[in-house]
């Protein structure tokens, strides 16, 4: 459960663009989420994402939720900056507590540098930003911009820095168009698949073109059996 509110958290999927040169139109907004275990609620998320006084772009993503014994709550901020609908990353910030061991990390970082600064373990790592690396909540932003820009997508591809300063690839490849009912209503939507081999891992996402591809359903499958689910309920644009 613990792995599937993380890849919840890093699918963060909505976004207003700010842009020295230009703006993305699409408002600010925080959307509410339904988490499921094998059709059981278990909890709810919610994603917010706002201009900042500086031009740079908020998105936070939080969860509470409680399953059996189990309790989980978190929260996940990036603060990017947008300029030529590219994303380049300056902060991030996750906290997490409930059943296990509470974790937090905040990171900056500099990428006309290369460089990234781990605040909590006062550490600082070379990083090759040329490439446009991502951080876990940020690169979902920039594969929205692509979105905005070519709506036909047969895979989008980052390189993520982790919490811990690793880069992982996260790909993920178009599989076709649903309809869904889902507690917001019912709405046509893009699905794309990402499968992880060696974790014996699936996961889809699915994203609404009518709400400028805003992540509406994620599901995961481990190991053959049904794992987590997130349905949008509720959309609150400002």
């Amino acid at each position: 459960m613990v792995k599937f509110v993380a890849l919840l958290t890093s699918l963060a999927v909505s976004i207003t663009a700010y842009a020295n040169t230009e703006v993305v139109p699409i408002a600010p907004f925080k959307a509410q989420y339904n988490i499921l275990h094998k059709g059981d609620p278990v909890g709810k998320g919610y994603r917010e994402l706002s201009y900042q006084d500086d031009g740079s772009v908020k998105y936070s993503y939080q969860t509470n939720l409680k399953w059996m014994i189990f309790t989980d709550k978190r929260k996940e901020t990036s603060i990017v900056n947008v300029a030529d609908n590219k994303v380049q990353l300056n902060e991030y910030n996750f906290e997490r507590s409930g059943t296990g061991r509470d974790k937090k990390y905040r990171w900056q970082y500099f990428p006309e540098e290369n460089k990234a600064l781990n605040l909590v373990k006062d550490k600082q790592l070379t990083v090759d930003f040329s490439e446009g690396v991502q951080d876990k909540l940020s690169y979902h932003l920039q594969q929205r911009l692509a979105f905005i820009e070519n709506p036909k997508q047969d895979a989008f591809d980052y390189d993520v820095i982790s919490t811990s300063g690793k880069i992982k690839n996260y790909r993920y490849e178009f599989v076709g168009e649903e309809e869904l009912m889902l507690p917001y209503g019912l709405i046509k939507a893009l699905k794309y698949k990402r499968e992880v081999a060696e974790k014996d891992r699936v996961t889809y996402a699915w994203f609404a073109p009518e709400l400028d591809y805003l992540l509406v359903r994620l599901y995961q499958i481990k190991e053959g059996v049904d794992q987590f689910e997130a349905q949008l309920d509720k959309l609150d644009v400002k």
